[in-house]
């Protein structure tokens, strides 16, 4: 008899995902970016106190704006990516590490660092609140991201 951890042969083990998890995982993901792009986005944007990192498209070239929550520590500015890798805006600090983050209504330029071997669970419990709450529940592939601010 196999123990339970130990997988029979022709089954699946644990480490592999079912299936219909995958799906629910890809589904989830395309409803949750297709409402920040469309609805929350472009209304947070707005607000004059929302947070905002301004980062610069990989191929246009224009300024791509999002709002995210996080919170400044000294000279740097930490969030956590909800989605890791798979945000755009993730995707564009690859491309170029210079962005703007808007605080409290004001600009400020910056390097962002992609830090994958920051536990972002741990990092949430920092930041504020709503936003950790929400990023927890939606998210998958956390990732922090530290923005070193140069004024």
């Amino acid at each position: 008899m196999s123990r339970p951890s130990e997988s029979r042969p022709g089954e699946s083990g644990p480490a592999e995902p079912r299936p219909s998890q995958s799906r629910l995982s890809a589904l989830r993901f395309r409803a949750t970016t297709a409402v920040q792009r469309h609805v929350a986005n472009p209304l947070l944007r707005r607000l004059p106190l929302q947070t905002v990192l301004e980062t610069t498209g990989r191929v246009s070239g224009l300024p791509r704006r999002t709002p995210v929550g996080g919170r400044r520590v000294g000279d740097s500015f930490w969030l956590v990516s909800e989605f890791g890798e798979r945000s755009q805006y993730v995707r564009n600090i690859q491309a170029d590490a210079r962005v703007r983050v808007r605080i409290r209504g004001r600009w400020h330029e910056g390097t962002a660092s992609l830090l994958p071997d920051d536990d972002p669970v741990v990092r949430l419990r920092s930041l504020p609140r709503l936003n950790s709450t929400a990023v927890r529940a939606l998210g998958m592939q956390l990732l922090t991201v530290r923005v070193d601010l140069a004024d």
